[in-house]
């Protein structure tokens, strides 16, 4: 298909022009472009050092995004990200100004630092597109993508995503270290070398089009019987107090197209969920206090669901 042959040559250009500032994030980077071509927003989870902001900056360019970052603070309020309503003076009425969130793209940088009712700010945004401010409510630009970044390690501070909030996000995504070729890759490039992209892409495909293309990819019947599985393999284990809700379920669906389109393809592989499991299914389960206290979390419990439920062979409706 015309279509795929598009979208894996965006996602090469991309990854191309990624890698001569960011090394060795070529496969999170195709998650993320999953993110964004269903139109979904990411969470970005790592340590610091790893590049989640310079990423997230060098994608907004290159697709030719709008781009805005706020930093998240514990005395963040929720009105800094949204607007408030302001009186003119001129006028003696109240003129509302928008805040950072009516972009395209939103860093919201180390979202776990702001306080519940900050973070609770983006929900309406997230899942509505819209934003309402003393009782008006404003549409947000299309698209519109929340990539959110934060740091797992160190808790001083943080107020950790709620549930509710989770699920919110398509996919969770680690960077990860650089393997030891590309740390060298590192200590030999220049400073001339580590500037960020100031132009978008040419000829870059309208997203718009390419999410219509996601549609036409292929499910079969047994990878969609894959994922129901996988989903209620997750519900049933007996060291998970929340398994996979239905808006996982759908979001693996189209996150599979997504990533099968990114490489080409018009139909979706079980390889194509299994490595999506981790990423679409994991922040949104919960383990029991029991499974905690072993020391097991959801990812552990995860890959043992992962290894248990029998993986398609035939791909024949």
């Amino acid at each position: 298909m015309a279509e795929t042959e598009r979208a894996r040559g965006l996602y090469k250009e991309l990854a191309d022009r990624v890698d001569e500032r960011l090394f060795g994030v070529r496969d999170a980077l195709r998650f993320v472009m999953v993110g964004i071509l269903t139109g979904n927003h990411v969470l970005i989870d790592d340590v610091p050092g790893v590049g989640k902001t310079t990423l997230v900056r060098m994608l907004s360019t290159l697709l030719g995004l709008r781009f805005r970052r706020v930093q998240f603070t514990p005395d963040l309020m929720p009105t800094d990200i949204t607007g408030t309503s302001v009186l003119n003076l001129k006028t003696n009425e109240f003129e509302f100004r928008a805040g950072p969130i009516f972009t395209q793209v939103l860093l919201a940088d180390e979202i776990n630092r702001a306080t519940p009712k900050t973070q609770a700010a983006l929900l309406e945004a997230m899942q509505e597109r819209q934003v309402t401010v003393d009782g008006q409510t404003y549409p947000l630009p299309d698209p519109f993508f929340v990539l959110a970044t934060q740091n797992p390690i160190e808790l001083e501070g943080t107020f950790p995503l709620p549930e509710a909030q989770l699920d919110r996000f398509l996919l969770r995504v680690r960077l990860g270290y650089p393997d030891e070729r590309e740390e060298q890759r590192i200590l030999t490039s220049k400073p001339s070398e580590r500037t960020l992209p100031d132009r978008a892409l040419a000829d870059l495909p309208p997203l718009a089009e390419l999410r219509d293309d996601i549609a036409a990819i292929g499910l079969e019947l047994p990878v969609r019987s894959y994922i129901v599985s996988l989903a209620r393999a997750t519900r049933d284990h007996p060291e998970l107090a929340v398994g996979a809700s239905p808006r996982a379920v759908e979001q693996m669906g189209d996150a599979s197209r997504a990533f099968a389109m990114l490489d080409g393809r018009d139909y979706v592989l079980p390889d194509d969920v299994k490595a999506l499991a981790e990423p679409v299914f994991g922040h949104r389960l919960v383990a029991t206090t029991d499974a905690r206290i072993r020391g097991r979390g959801a990812d552990e419990i995860l890959r043992e669901v992962l290894r248990s439920v029998p993986v398609p062979t035939e791909l024949d409706d």
